[in-house]
């Protein structure tokens, strides 16, 4: 018996033990926290609830004018949701007019719908109606606070204009600075044609910078004032053709339940390996946590958020793990009942199911990256799932199972080869 492969493969079985427990407990030392793996996973629309909103250019515009537009717009209203604070948007152009956004585990919901579907035109008008200046000239637009005399502190919208927009502003001021009836000194401003703020001009402001006040405006308007216009105006007319706004209740249901399969399955794959395959099903049942854990670890490093058809995507990929497993077994045991040693029949059985099993493998992936490229929404959620499913699979079924096994024969002997399943 070879005490160094025995001492290396328990080792190895009390990591992956431990990495399991991690997972499945999470960890608490101190004010350290190690959460466990379910609650660490980032979860999509429809399973933590949020938003969803589908856009529809109107315009004429076609070829690459039309999607320099969508590019445009798809830039904005990723810029939009920034600024509401939210973290992984998923913000896609589908087809050619049109862009998908989905929200997840967006508590204000109307906000957000009410925020992307804006234009945000702005536009400085002075008394005959000429727009001074627009949107693009605003370069920063952040929520201060102003002192007050009656009322104390209170939130403004500061602006900073770029060097045109600085300068057209210096110009319009000195004018109508000096008018002397008081509705020729207002200079308008309006957003997507809305009067937000008349300013009376009484001097000249120069260096770029300017406020918006209004005695009424709190910090939430203020805010949401000011993402409107750092975002800038829309390149085309955008439409709502649907929204709806998903609650996350029967998605964190069905969550818990999907989890709960996977275990189940896994637990059920492993019994029934381990009475086909008997001795060399240890080596396979060790993979197969160790395939679990790289998907995981794959979906929390990465940020992948999971949604229903991406945990389809991992349940197929699990299968498939499992499949080239037997595949191999299969190739090992007609090598053992040629009368070959252990060592030999498991290096002939890997030698001759390589190619089936790489081939089968390619084939899934290749699928799994047109679904990823391009497909939209729960499509491309299942098409990263299967490939991270397919590339970990093929490391735990044809490298780690091999090591394993080529391990445990060194530590026992096999006296038949019933026990390893033939």
């Amino acid at each position: 018996m070879n005490r160094k492969s025995l001492v290396i493969f328990i080792s190895i079985v009390l990591v992956i033990a431990f990495i399991s427990a991690l997972g499945i407990f999470g960890l608490n030392i101190g004010d350290k926290t190690v959460p466990k793996a379910k609650d660490a996973i980032s979860l999509g629309l429809d399973l933590s609830g949020g938003v969803y909103v589908l856009l529809e250019a109107e315009t004429d515009a076609s070829g690459q004018e039309l999607n320099r537009y969508m590019e445009q717009a798809k830039a904005i209203i990723l810029q939009r949701v920034d600024g509401l604070g939210l973290s992984d948007p998923n913000v896609a152009i589908e087809g050619s007019d049109r862009i998908r956004v989905e929200l997840a585990g967006l508590n204000d919901a109307e906000q957000a719908l009410q925020l992307i579907g804006k234009t945000a035109q702005l536009e400085f008008v002075d008394p005959d109606g000429k727009v001074v200046l627009t949107g693009k000239n605003v370069v920063e637009s952040i929520v201060n606070y102003h002192q007050n005399q009656l009322k104390g502190s209170e939130p403004v919208v500061s602006l900073e204009f770029d060097s045109e927009g600085a300068e057209l502003f210096e110009q319009a001021t000195s004018r109508l600075s000096v008018e002397q009836e008081l509705e020729r000194k207002i200079l308008t401003i309006k957003l997507d044609g809305e009067v937000i703020s008349a300013p009376r001009v009484n001097e000249t402001i120069s260096g770029g910078k300017a406020i918006i006040t209004s005695s009424s405006m709190t910090i939430e308007e203020a805010q949401k004032l000011a993402t409107l216009i750092k975002a800038g105006a829309l390149p085309v007319p955008m439409k709502e053709l649907t929204s709806s706004v998903i609650g996350p209740t029967l998605g964190l249901d069905a969550y818990e339940k999907s989890v709960l399969a996977i275990g189940i399955a896994m637990i059920l794959i492993m019994i029934i390996l381990l009475i086909v395959y008997r001795l060399m099903a240890i080596p396979a049942c060790l993979s197969l946590l160790v395939y679990t854990q790289i998907i995981v670890a794959f979906f929390i490093l990465l940020k992948v958020k999971i949604t229903l058809p991406g945990i389809a995507g991992l349940i197929l990929s699990i299968g498939m793990a499992v499949d080239a497993n037997i595949v191999i077994f299969e190739r090992i045991i007609e090598e053992l009942k040629t009368g070959k040693t252990t060592k030999a029949a498991i290096k002939a059985g890997y030698h001759k199911a390589l190619s089936t099993v790489i081939d089968s493998n390619i084939t899934t992936l290749i699928a799994g990256a047109v679904l990823y490229f391009y497909g939209i929404g729960p499509i491309k959620g299942f098409g990263i799932t299967l490939i991270l499913g397919i590339v970990a699979s093929m490391f735990t079924a044809v490298f780690l199972t091999r090591w394993l096994l080529n391990l445990m024969t060194d530590f026992i002997k096999v006296k038949s080869i019933k026990s390893m399943g033939a």
